[in-house]
């Protein structure tokens, strides 16, 4: 089995759970596409550095073939994945820390508490 079918169906699953939690908000697209690019440019750097240091070894015959610096590029679909789903489920999940327990805002409690 190649890298490939395994990164596939992680990839468009979580490309879908993105979609639906950030669907209308352009801020989030912007924050996530920065953090993709750096997350993506870090995983290059040390993939690379990892490989060239013979930490680990990928099967050539298993690989599509493209490699940005010595990383292949289905390295980069593993790291788009953590980025995604952490967005996903980071949007998904309600907001702890702002609200109190019976699910007024701390600044709603705070005025009321004042007047």
């Amino acid at each position: 089995m190649s890298y490939i079918l395994v990164l596939a169906p992680l990839l468009a699953a979580s490309i879908v759970a993105a979609v639906l939690a950030l669907r209308r908000d352009r801020r989030r697209w912007g924050a996530l596409a920065i953090a993709s690019a750096i997350v993506l440019a870090l995983t290059i750097v040390f993939d690379s550095l990892m490989i060239a240091a013979d930490l680990f070894r990928y099967d050539d015959a298993k690989l599509l073939g493209p490699h940005i610096g010595l990383a292949p590029i289905e390295d980069l679909g593993y790291a788009l994945i953590a980025v995604l789903l952490a967005a996903a489920i980071w949007t998904l999940l309600p907001s702890r820390g702002a609200r109190g327990r019976d699910g007024a805002s701390a600044r709603q409690a705070s005025e009321d508490r004042d007047a």
